[in-house]
C-alpha cells in the first residue's frame, strides 16, 4: 500500500492538468506533487533505517531502504523540475512557441513520466520493472520533441530507436533470468520476484546467467548512457525542454543503475564477482575516458552536460563493479548529489536560452556580468558538478574512491583520474568563457525574474546541505547499501 500511494501523487497530478485546463496556476500543480513524493520517501526512508526487508509490501509493488532512497532521489529532483517547468511553460505560452493544449499535455506527461520512474524503483518484480523502464521511453520520447521543430523530431526518433534497441536487449537478459530461476525451482511468480531470486541466486546455472547479466547491461545501459549506447543523450538534452532535461539527467539514468545495481547483486552471488566487475569495468573506463574527450570539442552548454552525464554514470558504474558496503554508498549519494546538480545546471541553461535566445558559451559569455544572479547560480551549479566542497559531490566522488581503493582496483582508480582531470579541465574552460568572457555592448546587471531563481537556489541548498551533513542520509544509505552487497 505504501508504494501505491507514493506512485498515486504523480498520477492525480497527470488527471488533475487536463481537468484544470490551461491557466497560469495549473504547473503548481505538479510541484504540490512531487514535493509530496519527495517527503513521502523522507518518511518511509526514517521509518526504520535498519528495515532492510520490504516494507509495505503488496502485489507486485514493494518499498525496501534502497526503494525509499531512490523515491527520495526522484522526488528531490522531480521537484526541482516541475518548479522550472512553471516557469517554462508561462514563457512558453506567452511567447506563443506552444499552444496551451501543449502546455496541458507537457504537465501531463512529464507527471506521467515520474510515475514510471517510481513504478521502476518500487518494482517488487523485474518483468514490471522493464515496463516501467520502457514506459518511461514513451513519455520522454513526445518530451523531448515537445517543441516540435525539426531538431526535436529528430532527437525524439533517435532517442527512441535508441532505448528501444536497449530496452529489447534487456527483455531477452530479464527472460532468460527468468528461465534460469524457473530451472532452478522457481514458480511463474517467484522467478521474477527480486527477493527469491536473490534468495535462491546461488542455485542457478551460472552460464545462464552470465549470459542474462550480460544483455542486462548492455540493455540498461543504454538508458544509463554508457558507452557504446550512449550516443542519443547529447541529441535529446539538447533539444528537450530544459527542466524535461533536468529529469532525464538528473534521475532517469540513474533509475536504469539502480535496475543494474539490483541484477549485479543477484549475478555475483550465481556466477561469482569477476564476471560482472570486468563488465562493468569495461564499460564504465570507456564511458568516462570517451565522455572526457567530447567534452573538450563541445560549444554548446546542454550538449556538453549531457557528456558530462555519461561521465559521471561512467563513475558510479567504476564504483558498481568495485562494490562492497563502501562504495555503494559513495554510488547512491553520488546519484542525489549528480540529480542535484544537473537539476541546477540544466535549469540554469533553459533560463539562459530564454533570456539570450542561445546555449551556445561563447554566444551567451559574459553571463556572470550581464545575469548576476543566473550567472552565480550556473556557476556554483558547475562547481558543485566539479566535485568542489561543500557540496556532496566532492563527498561521494572521495567516498567512491575509497570503495574502489579497498576493492584492489587502483590502476582503474587512476585511469578514471586522468579522464576525470581532462573532463575537470575541459567544463571549466567551458564555464570561465561563459561566465567571464567580455561581451561588449551588453547591458550590464540584469535581474533574474524570482520564479527562475527560486529553484536554482533550493537545489543548490539542498547539494550543499547533503555534503556537509550525515542527516537524515547516513543511516538511510547504510541500510540502502546492505541490500545489493553481498
Amino acid at each position: 500500500m505504501v508504494a501505491l500511494v507514493i506512485l498515486m501523487a504523480p498520477l492525480l497530478a497527470a488527471l488533475a492538468a487536463p481537468a484544470m485546463g490551461w491557466r497560469r496556476a495549473m504547473p503548481w500543480i505538479g510541484v504540490v506533487a512531487d514535493g509530496s513524493v519527495l517527503v513521502a520517501g523522507l518518511i518511509v526512508a526514517l521509518h526504520d533505517v535498519n528495515h532492510v526487508a520490504p516494507i509495505g509490501a503488496a502485489g507486485y509493488l514493494r518499498i525496501d531502504a534502497l526503494s525509499a532512497f531512490m523515491v527520495m532521489v526522484i522526488g528531490a529532483v522531480s521537484l526541482l523540475a516541475s518548479w522550472g517547468s512553471v516557469r517554462y511553460l508561462r514563457h512558453e505560452v506567452d511567447s506563443v512557441a506552444c499552444t496551451p493544449r501543449q502546455a496541458v499535455q507537457y504537465s501531463v506527461l512529464i507527471q506521467l513520466f515520474v510515475a514510471t520512474m517510481l513504478l521502476a524503483v518500487t518494482a517488487a518484480n523485474i518483468g514490471v520493472l522493464w515496463v516501467a523502464v520502457e514506459a518511461t521511453t514513451i513519455t520522454t520520447t513526445f518530451l523531448v520533441g515537445h517543441r516540435r521543430t525539426r531538431g526535436a523530431l529528430e532527437a525524439s526518433w533517435k532517442y527512441l530507436v535508441i532505448c528501444s534497441v536497449g530496452i529489447a536487449l534487456a527483455f531477452l537478459g530479464t527472460v532468460i533470468l527468468y528461465l534460469a530461476a524457473q530451472h532452478a525451482g522457481g514458480t511463474s511468480n517467484q522467478a521474477l520476484d527480486w527477493t527469491w531470486l536473490s534468495a535462491h541466486a546461488r542455485t542457478f546455472n551460472p552460464s545462464v546467467v552470465r549470459l542474462a547479466i550480460g544483455l542486462l547491461v548492455l540493455g540498461y545501459g543504454a538508458k544509463v548512457g554508457l558507452v557504446p549506447m550512449h550516443s542519443w543523450l547529447p541529441d535529446a538534452h539538447s533539444q528537450a525542454p530544459a527542466p524535461v532535461s533536468a529529469l532525464m539527467s538528473g534521475v532517469l539514468l540513474s533509475v536504469a543503475l539502480y535496475a543494474l545495481l539490483r541484477f549485479k547483486a543477484i549475478a555475483v552471488l550465481s556466477v561469482g564477482e569477476a564476471f560482472p566487475r570486468a563488465l562493468f569495468m569495461t564499460l564504465a573506463l570507456l564511458s568516462v575516458a570517451l565522455a572526457a574527450l567530447l567534452l573538450i570539442t563541445q560549444r554548446d552548454m546542454k550538449r556538453a552536460l549531457a557528456y558530462s552525464s555519461t561521465e559521471h554514470m561512467g563513475l558510479m558504474a567504476l564504483a558498481v563493479a568495485a562494490g562492497g558496503p563502501l562504495a555503494i554508498t559513495g554510488v547512491l549519494l553520488h546519484m542525489l548529489g549528480h540529480g542535484l546538480a544537473k537539476g541546477v545546471l540544466f535549469l540554469s541553461a533553459g533560463e539562459i536560452v530564454i533570456a539570450d535566445g542561445t546555449s551556445d558559451f561563447t554566444e551567451a559569455a559574459g553571463l556572470l556580468t550581464r545575469r548576476p544572479g543566473l550567472g552565480g547560480s550556473f556557476g556554483l551549479g558547475l562547481a558543485a558538478l566539479l566535485g568542489f566542497p561543500p557540496f556532496s559531490l566532492f563527498v561521494s566522488e572521495i567516498t567512491m574512491i575509497r570503495g574502489e581503493l579497498a576493492a584492489h582496483l587502483a590502476w582503474a582508480v587512476v585511469l578514471s583520474l586522468v579522464a576525470l582531470a581532462v573532463a575537470f579541465a575541459a567544463l571549466a574552460t567551458h564555464g570561465r568563457r561563459l561566465l567571464l568572457s567580455s561581451t561588449p555592448g551588453e547591458l550590464v546587471g540584469q535581474r533574474t525574474p524570482a520564479a527562475a531563481m527560486a529553484p536554482l537556489v533550493v537545489g543548490l541548498a539542498l547539494c550543499a546541505f547533503v555534503g556537509v551533513s550525515t542527516w537524515p542520509l547516513g543511516p538511510v544509505l547504510r541500510a540502502a547499501a546492505k541490500l545489493v552487497v553481498s
